[in-house]
């Protein structure tokens, strides 16, 4: 659910979120523990699916459990149909918005994914995508896999606080600017910040595999999102049509390299993305329909990065296979059987 507003017909996305957080810190509010907390998601968004992937690199699937809502919502709150009876099976809710109202109730805003609620008490404890990722690093090292790798390095972390800031204005919140856009201008204008940007990311990845350093940072998961959805839906529902991803050599081959990396590709459901926004966005798609294109097993085509070299997982291992009842169907992203066909 896209939370945010107009000003002067240019879509301003409302990053007032619930900004309480749950930390390894002595006596906190809302302590680190296994077990206590489920991450409310939904594959179809790229800010939950960054989520979906840091938990998955990270290796907290045992100390984190997963809800997952359907690709469609009403105008009231992400639902849970695809559970069967529509709801949860651990939090015992039809809708994400019950969290909400349980921690605030008649909370104003939007019931936005990710979100961690608290088990025992039913409550939404936080919605500050852009905080809860970097806590799942930094505040749950504990309950991390052997292995994990160290995706907010410290002695990194200035450089990549500055480009993932670029990367939200300009290319993560900046599509949606171009899909929103409530005048010419105000597109024209997301339009050119977009493309100048994908310009800048296409050049600074021509000469190294990631955008920081050697190794993949938490800056690379949050471009990977809005990456895999720009051929399926920003180019031509959002009208983000200079060209496709897929016309852009290294940022394609860089999208292709993180896809088949364990942990990317395997967290990407093309079905509940194009459901999502092609039946949900009615205002900018008034018929409802979901187009059958792109081809979509050219993601697992060689991509020549590692020539590049760098190292995806630094000093530690790719994560293992995802839980089976997390598992992505395979027809809803044909490319990950050609994906497992090449791994066996």
């Amino acid at each position: 659910m896209t939370q945010g507003s107009y000003v002067e017909d240019s879509f301003e996305r409302d990053t007032d979120y619930i900004q309480r957080r749950i930390t390894a810190d002595p006596g906190a509010e809302w302590p680190v523990e296994a077990g206590r907390y489920r991450l409310a998601v939904a594959r179809a968004c790229p800010w939950a699916n960054r989520a979906i992937i840091v938990r998955r690199l990270l290796g907290l699937e045992d100390a984190i459990s997963m809800a997952v809502a359907g690709p469609t919502h009403d105008a009231d709150s992400w639902t849970f149909d695809l559970d069967p009876g529509g709801v949860d099976p651990v939090l015992g809710i039809p809708r994400l918005k019950d969290a909400y109202e349980a921690a605030f109730p008649g909370y104003p805003k939007g019931i936005t994914v990710p979100a961690m609620v608290d088990v025992p008490s039913g409550q939404v404890v936080t919605n500050d995508y852009p905080v809860l990722t970097l806590d799942l690093s930094t505040q749950w090292r504990d309950h991390h896999r052997e292995g994990a790798p160290d995706l907010y390095p410290e002695e990194r972390r200035d450089e990549i606080d500055e480009v993932m800031q670029l990367v939200y204005e300009d290319v993560n919140n900046g599509v949606y600017r171009c899909g929103f856009a409530g005048k010419q201008s105000s597109y024209e204008r997301a339009y050119h910040q977009l493309f100048d940007r994908l310009d800048w990311l296409e050049q600074r990845l021509t000469d190294q595999r990631y955008l920081v350093g050697d190794t993949i940072t938490e800056a690379d998961v949050r471009l990977f999102t809005t990456l895999a959805r720009f051929d399926p839906v920003y180019h031509g529902h959002f009208k983000c049509n200079r060209n496709k991803l897929s016309e852009m050599p290294a940022l394609w081959a860089y999208a292709r390299d993180l896809f088949q990396t364990p942990g990317f590709g395997d967290t990407t459901d093309f079905v509940h993305i194009k459901s999502h926004y092609y039946e949900v966005h009615l205002d900018i798609n008034p018929t409802g329909i979901v187009p059958l294109g792109p081809d979509l097993t050219a993601w697992v085509t060689p991509h020549g990065r590692a020539a590049l070299g760098g190292r995806p997982f630094g000093d530690g291992t790719p994560p293992g296979p995802p839980p089976a009842h997390e598992t992505v169907p395979p027809d809803h992203n044909p490319a990950l059987e050609l994906l497992a066909e090449r791994a066996a």
